[in-house]
C-alpha cells in the first residue's frame, strides 16, 4: 500500500498537493513519498521477527541520497552493485560495514574499494572472482569476506529480462558444481568463508518460487553450516508491487476487496510463508529488496504538452519522455496515468501516450483510456520510484529529471533538474579541431 490519493478532487502525495510541486519546480519531477518507504520496510522486517534479520535494500532500483539516509535512518543496510553505489552510501551516511557488494563484473578497483571501505560480504558470482578478490584482499594484507551466490535454476514466471536464477541465466554458480566452487574457496589464503546467497528474480507476484528455492537450497545451506560454519543466508529480494490499479492499491480496503487468487504477495504472506523455512537454520537471514521498498513509492509527474487528434487514433504528448523512464519501452512494462486534477465531468479519451523522443518507442502507453486532459495540464505515471531515475540518460541532449521527497506536509527538492552547463561540464572539443 502507498500514501498516493485524492483529497477532493487533487492528487495528494501524503499531505501535499501534487500540483504545486509540479508548478514550484517543473516537469518531469519524481516525486517520492517517505511515510510509504518507511511503511513498507517496517512491514517486511515485522513479517520475519524473530530472525536474526538484516535488511539490505537494494539501492538499484532508486539511489537518491535522500532515500538512502531515510533507509540509513531506519536500520537498513544495502545491497552495492557498483563502486559508484559503494560511494552513495557513504555520502548518505549509511553503513558500508553491514552491507554486500554483489554482481557479476567486479573490477579489482572496486574490489580494493570495497576492502578499503569495509563491507559485510562479497556475494561471488564465478570461480574467476574467487581468485581476483583473493587476489586484491593479499595485495592489502587482508582477508575478504565472501558468500558464493548460488543458482538454484528454479522458474521465477516473471519477465525474461529480470530472471536471475534460472540455469541460463548469467548469474550465479549452479548449485549442483557449487560445492566444488566453496572447496576451491577455501584453499584461498585471502578469503573467509561467511555464507551462501540465491537471488532468482525481480517482480515475483507469489510466495511459490521463493519457497521453491529455498527448500532447494536449504540442504546445502546446512552443509555449508557444518563444513565452513558460515553465518548468514541470503535470500535475496524479488517481492512485486502492483503496476495496474496502483493508485486503488493505496486503498487497504482495495486490497481486502481483491479475490484471495488475485491478491498481490504482501510482506505479511511472504514472511509467513519462509519464516518456518529459515527459523531452523540458526543463521543470520539477509534480504536485498529494492523495488518492493520504493516502487509504488514513487511517481513521475510530467506536462501535457500536446493532444494530436487523428483520423484514428489519439496521441497524448507529455514533456516525459524515454530518457526519464524507460521501462514502458524496455520491458513492455505498465505505468498508471493518472491526472492531478479529477474532473468526472469530462468526457473520457482514448489515447497512445508518448514523449518527445525521435523515436517510435517513445511510447509509454497505446490506446490508453483516461479522462480528457490539454495542452498545459498535469499528470502523474504511478508506481515509479524503482527503476526510473536509476535508469535514466540525457538521449536527445535532454536534462535529467528532478527528485522531491515528501513526508507529511512537507516537500523538499532532493536533486535540482539537471541544467545545460552540467551536462557538458565533462566534454570539451579538442585543440586539433580548434582552427
Amino acid at each position: 500500500m502507498h500514501h498516493f490519493h485524492y483529497t477532493g478532487q487533487k492528487l495528494h502525495c501524503e499531505s501535499v498537493d501534487l500540483a504545486a510541486v509540479a508548478r514550484l519546480h517543473g516537469t518531469p519531477t519524481y516525486v517520492y513519498s517517505a511515510r510509504t518507504i518507511e511503511d513498507n520496510y517496517r512491514r517486511l522486517a515485522a513479517s520475519l521477527t524473530g530472525l536474526d534479520l538484516q535488511i539490505c535494500y537494494a539501492m538499484k532500483a532508486n539511489s537518491n541520497l535522500a532515500v538512502l539516509r531515510l533507509f540509513a535512518n531506519l536500520g537498513a543496510a544495502f545491497d552495492l552493485v557498483s563502486g559508484g553505489e559503494l560511494k552513495r552510501v557513504t555520502a548518505a551516511g549509511g553503513s558500508t560495514a553491514r552491507s554486500v557488494f554483489a554482481g557479476v563484473g567486479k573490477t579489482e578497483a572496486e574490489i580494493r574499494l570495497a576492502l578499503e571501505t569495509g563491507v559485510f560480504g562479497f556475494h561471488v558470482e564465478s570461480e574467476p572472482e574467487l581468485a581476483r578478490i583473493n587476489h586484491v584482499a593479499g595485495q592489502l594484507g587482508r582477508k575478504a569476506p565472501i558468500a558464493i551466490r548460488v543458482n538454484p535454476d528454479v522458474d521465477a514466471k516473471t519477465h525474461a529480462k529480470i530472471t536471475t536464477g534460472k540455469s541460463d541465466n548469467k548469474f550465479g554458480i549452479p548449485l549442483k558444481v557449487a560445492a566444488a566452487a566453496y572447496e576451491a574457496a577455501a584453499k584461498y589464503p585471502h578469503l573467509e568463508i561467511k555464507g551462501v546467497q540465491m537471488h532468482i528474480g525481480s517482480q515475483l507476484t507469489s510466495a511459490e518460487p521463493f519457497v521453491e528455492a529455498v527448500q532447494k537450497v536449504i540442504p546445502f545451506v546446512e552443509q555449508l553450516k557444518q563444513a565452513y560454519g558460515i553465518s548468514y543466508f541470503s535470500v535475496g529480494g524479488g517481492i512485486g508491487i502492483v503496476y495496474q490499479d496502483a493508485l486503488a492499491s493505496g486503498d487497504a480496503a482495495w486490497w481486502s476487496a481483491r479475490p484471495e487468487g488475485e491478491r498481490p504477495l504482501t510482506p505479511e504472506a511472504y514472511g509467513a510463508a519462509l519464516k518456518p523455512l529459515l527459523a531452523p537454520l540458526g543463521l543470520k537471514i539477509l534480504l536485498e529488496p529494492g523495488r518492493f521498498l520504493v516502487g509504488n513509492a514513487g511517481v513521475l509527474l510530467t506536462r501535457v504538452e500536446y493532444l494530436k487528434r487523428g483520423s484514428n487514433k489519439n496521441f497524448l504528448v507529455v514533456d516525459a519522455a524515454m530518457n526519464d523512464l524507460v521501462r514502458p519501452a524496455m520491458y513492455e512494462a505498465y505505468h498508471e496515468l493518472v491526472p492531478l486534477l479529477r474532473d468526472s465531468a469530462r468526457p473520457a479519451l482514448k489515447a497512445d501516450i508518448v514523449g518527445p523522443i525521435c523515436e517510435s518507442g517513445d511510447c509509454f502507453a497505446k490506446d490508453r483510456t483516461l479522462q480528457t486532459v490539454g495542452e498545459g495540464e498535469f499528470v502523474a505515471f504511478m508506481s515509479a520510484g524503482a527503476y526510473g531515475y536509476t535508469m535514466a540518460s540525457r538521449y536527445n541532449t535532454r536534462a535529467m529529471a528532478a527528485e522531491v521527497l515528501v513526508s507529511g506536509s512537507r516537500f523538499e527538492l532532493v536533486n535540482a533538474r539537471e541544467n545545460f552547463d552540467a551536462m557538458l561540464a565533462g566534454e570539451k572539443i579538442p585543440g586539433f579541431l580548434k582552427t
